[in-house]
């Protein structure tokens, strides 16, 4: 028989090659960066062919590792379906998964369940993150943001939302036509690093109300999730954007006492690094969130 080379090898060349560092596929794999780094140049010295250019800190793959990577992605994607079939989870699929925080708190938890089910067991490492991230460093798969801030890497806009003036059932009996009869106001601050979020001066006069001194009274949240759950406590009237208030509403928690929305200024972007864009579990979690936020923002009760 021909002398194969070292499997571990052969799986860290690949794990680094897909993901693009010896620090992301030490991470995948469980051991060390100088771990990779002699398995793979074992694998080297047992086939005769160098598979990484090193560059300074950076590796780059030569024309022989190019040519060799699709076929061993290929065949540890078989090794991992026979493993299943035989009951065994040595390749169960990791994912690590970046939102806004308020996103990350109760929105995209809630709906997790509905993933796993359709897709079946995966690892997945739920991150709250003010932008920017750091896609390498933290070896995210996969991240949603408001506003395009990562056009470097693979970029699309997936849904424009809007806000709604949202309160719970019992206050919005107390409030007059075009008006909202001096009920308590609750505002959203990103703060200083954080997108522009529309105010309730804003929504004032694209209403053609004149805000006077109540556009600056009221509670005061430094997240949409905080602002919603102040509403839904019944504490004062929250600018919410759809798609986090549609459930709400759609259960009765919570009303709108006036009609007018007011469009975001950005869209809601999704971003996913080339290292990853060619994993299985990575596409099938993008169709699955984009689909759970445009039904979000296009529920019935926001219309």
């Amino acid at each position: 028989m021909v002398a194969l080379p070292s499997l571990k090898g052969l799986q860290a060349f690949e794990a680094a090659a897909r993901t693009g560092s010896f620090a992301a596929a030490a991470e995948e794999l469980s051991v060390s960066a100088a771990a990779v780094s002699q398995l793979i140049r074992t694998v080297e010295e047992q086939i005769g062919r160098k598979l990484f250019h090193r560059v300074n800190r950076r590796v780059v793959l030569t024309e022989a590792g190019v040519e060799m990577v699709p076929r061993l992605t290929m065949a540890f994607q078989e090794i991992g379906s026979v493993s299943r079939e035989l009951g065994g989870d040595a390749f169960r699929p990791r994912l690590v998964v970046s939102v806004p925080p308020s996103m990350a708190m109760g929105w995209l938890s809630r709906r997790l369940t509905g993933f796993v089910t359709s897709h079946g067991a995966v690892d997945i490492s739920l991150r709250g993150d003010d932008d920017p991230v750091s896609f390498d460093r933290e070896l995210i798969d996969i991240r949603l943001s408001y506003g395009p801030h990562y056009r470097e890497h693979p970029t699309e806009d997936i849904v424009r939302d809007a806000v709604y003036p949202v309160c719970a059932p019992r206050l919005a009996h107390a409030t007059e036509p075009d008006s909202l009869g001096g009920l308590p106001l609750i505002h959203t601050d990103w703060g200083p690093t954080g997108a522009s979020f529309p105010s309730w001066r804003n929504w004032f006069e694209a209403a053609g109300i004149e805000p006077g001194r109540a556009a600056q009274r009221g509670l005061s949240a430094n997240s949409s999730r905080a602002a919603l759950d102040l509403a839904i406590s019944g504490l004062g009237v929250a600018l919410a954007q759809g798609i986090y208030c549609a459930e709400a509403m759609e259960d009765g928690r919570l009303v709108r006492p006036l009609g007018r929305a007011l469009e975001l200024r950005q869209p809601y972007c999704l971003t996913i690094p080339e290292r990853s864009a060619r994993r299985d579990v990575v596409e099938a979690f993008r169709d699955w969130l984009i689909n759970e936020c445009r039904r979000a923002v296009g529920s019935p009760a926001l219309r």
